[in-house]
């Protein structure tokens, strides 16, 4: 139930009430020449079936508005304990309270994540990100899918531009599409790029064809879940010792171990950084200016400005690196 129609159908019968408060009030002035206060008092003790006596004599007229207006306010009452009792029992006030403590949530995230999708993928994307403490929203289309105790769901169509704007996708830091459909994909990919040119955009596809498609519409990454996982298997067959720690490495995120990209702004050599030896950091590449990346990098090689650093460590020694990098820039 929408939020307005619930607060308009839960004000609607104290509107009505006063209303007919106000009428009760006018009919005995004019009937029977009370006196406002006797005419608002008689009106109360009316509605509110209290049962106290006249304040005078009631003419005929006077008993016959009496009974219409007992009537009337009986209805009243039935109307409202019945929406109340129901709102109770079927949890729409709970849920309503829910969506509501969502919306305010949603009001002050910024640099999150926004999942389409909570199928398998969208599922285990969402549990990684909540496993590294990463705010995230979901979005998924099919309403009887119920989120996981804490995490933040719009049930609504990801394809339409209303949705993406209400889970924040204008300042989101980036979107991972997990639709089922590669059309549905493309679609989402198009939409948020044109709504966030700064978003970095990381989608799911199922067929060969449908990567350049998707990375033309704006998405920075294009992942094949069903071609990932076979190269998996067949490398837990030829190293399964080795495959196992990447995938630990790639899924595990907490304070004591992170890995994490830090921008450079210094042109220096690493042996004259010392990262390691400073912070304890391991560096394991370089992204380069133009996109490819450096494995392992030699103590000899020179950083530039615009390059980035994929570096391991915990939580504090890579805040120390940040702070080193930063220092020094």
């Amino acid at each position: 139930m929408n939020r307005w129609v619930l607060i308009r159908k839960f004000l609607f019968p104290l509107l009505y009430l006063a209303v007919l408060t106000l009428l009760g009030t006018i009919g005995y002035v004019l009937i029977d020449g009370y006196s406002w206060i006797d005419s608002l008092f008689m009106t109360v003790i009316t509605v509110s079936t209290v049962g106290y006596g006249e304040v005078q004599e009631l003419s005929p007229a006077g008993r016959l508005f009496t009974i219409v207006l007992i009537i009337t306010s009986i209805g009243l009452v039935a109307y409202y304990l019945t929406f109340v009792t129901r709102l109770i029992a079927d949890g729409e006030w709970t849920k309503e309270y829910r969506r509501y403590k969502q919306f305010k949530s949603l009001m002050r995230m910024e640099d999150h994540v926004v999942v389409c999708g909570f199928g398998r993928n969208g599922r285990e994307s969402s549990a990684v990100l909540r496993n590294s403490d990463i705010p995230f929203v979901v979005i998924e289309k099919v309403p009887g899918i119920a989120p996981f105790p804490g995490d933040i769901m719009i049930h609504g169509d990801a394809t339409r531009d209303e949705v993406l704007l209400e889970a924040g996708i204008l300042k989101a830091k980036a979107l991972i599409v997990s639709l089922p459909e590669d059309s549905a994909n493309l679609f989402v990919v198009l939409t948020a790029r044109q709504l966030n040119p700064e978003l970095l955009i990381i989608s799911r596809a199922s067929y060969d064809q449908s990567v350049s498609k998707l990375k033309i519409a704006g998405a920075n990454n294009v992942i094949m879940p069903d071609k990932i996982s076979g190269a998996h298997m067949a490398t837990l067959v030829l190293i399964p010792d080795v495959q196992e720690f990447i995938t630990l490495m790639s899924t595990q995120h907490n304070e004591n171990f992170q890995i994490t990209e830090i921008p450079i702004a210094l042109s220096t050599q690493l042996k004259e950084l010392n990262l390691w030896q400073a912070t304890g950091c391991t560096i394991l590449g370089i992204k380069q200016k133009e996109g490819s990346y450096l494995r392992n990098p030699g103590p000899e090689y020179c950083t530039a400005s615009g390059e980035s650093m994929i570096v391991m460590g915990t939580k504090i020694q890579l805040d120390e690196a940040k702070k080193l990098l930063n220092s020094q820039a």
